[in-house]
């Protein structure tokens, strides 16, 4: 019998209570959740493989999840044999780097091509928010700004695989999570002309996060993607959160060193790893 979608969200739920980190990322989660039909499932109680469709393209997002009492034993490479079609460009992440999965994309023709690395810091002296620059006005998100946020994520991203991809009816979607809060969402505008903003996500009491922050090319060089990234994170100390956590592209030197300079770091196990099928 074919495995239920909360079958699969409790085989991830154990998953990651064991290892620590989350075996399927946010846009898996919510592909799961409000359109199953674009998800297709094998495997059973012992462990799942899942093909999330990204698009019109063939290609898709490949994720094999074991239980942790059923590793060791070839489940990983059985899953990967039943998949359905994976034609070249499908991706697969290794969430954690696991070593386990890095052996089975090497003798299965999947290319090691992204590093996403997981950078932290503690809530405790955090840097003041700098001043607003004249003429800039900074402000939550309100209902009317969704053309103007999509317009400046769409440019900020462009060369982003998922956060570029962002839509309205993803947009909605995101806005329908319970974490969302629209003061949480910073803005700076000049004029009615969007610059910047840093959309924060409090994931629990204690922990927040860095979720987008997106500048118009057209207003780099002006200071306005730290000045929204102080904004944000003292807003999350504002609402009581102890540690902040965030996620960039490993090759991302310039925003490193931005994050670095705010006190973040990073563990070498805060890696995540995509591979691609050639």
């Amino acid at each position: 019998m074919a495995l239920t979608v909360d079958q699969v969200l409790a085989i991830a739920k154990a998953t990651e209570a064991y290892d620590g980190v989350a075996p399927l990322d946010e846009a898996t989660l919510l592909t799961l959740r409000n359109r199953p039909e674009d998800a297709t499932i094998w495997g059973d109680v012992r462990g799942f493989g899942l093909l999330v469709s990204t698009g019109s393209t063939t290609e898709g997002e490949l994720s094999l999840v074991v239980l942790t009492q059923h590793r060791g034993v070839g489940l990983g490479r059985q899953l990967l044999l039943r998949a359905p079609s994976l034609p070249a460009g499908t991706t697969a992440w290794s969430h954690g780097d696991n070593p386990a999965a890095a052996r089975l994309a090497a003798t299965q023709g999947w290319e090691r091509t992204r590093e996403l690395w997981v950078m932290r810091r503690p809530v405790a002296g955090l840097p003041p928010a700098p001043e607003t620059p004249e003429g800039i006005v900074v402000r939550g998100f309100e209902p009317g700004d969704e053309a103007e946020l999509l317009r400046v994520n769409a440019a900020a991203f462009a060369h982003h695989p998922e956060q570029g991809s962002l839509d309205e009816a993803g947009l909605r979607e995101r806005m329908a999570e319970a974490w969302f809060d629209p003061s949480g969402l910073v803005t700076a505008w000049e004029g009615e002309k969007l610059l910047a903003f840093h959309w924060t996500k409090r994931h629990s009491e204690t922990e927040g996060e860095v979720y987008v922050v997106g500048v118009d090319p057209a207003a780099q060089g002006r200071g306005l993607g730290k000045l929204v990234t102080l904004l944000g994170l003292n807003h999350l100390a504002t609402v009581g959160v102890e540690r902040i956590h965030l996620y960039v592209e490993g090759d991302n030197t310039t925003a490193v060193r931005l994050y670095e300079g705010l006190g973040f770091t990073r563990a070498a196990a805060d890696t995540h790893v995509q591979y691609t099928r050639s």
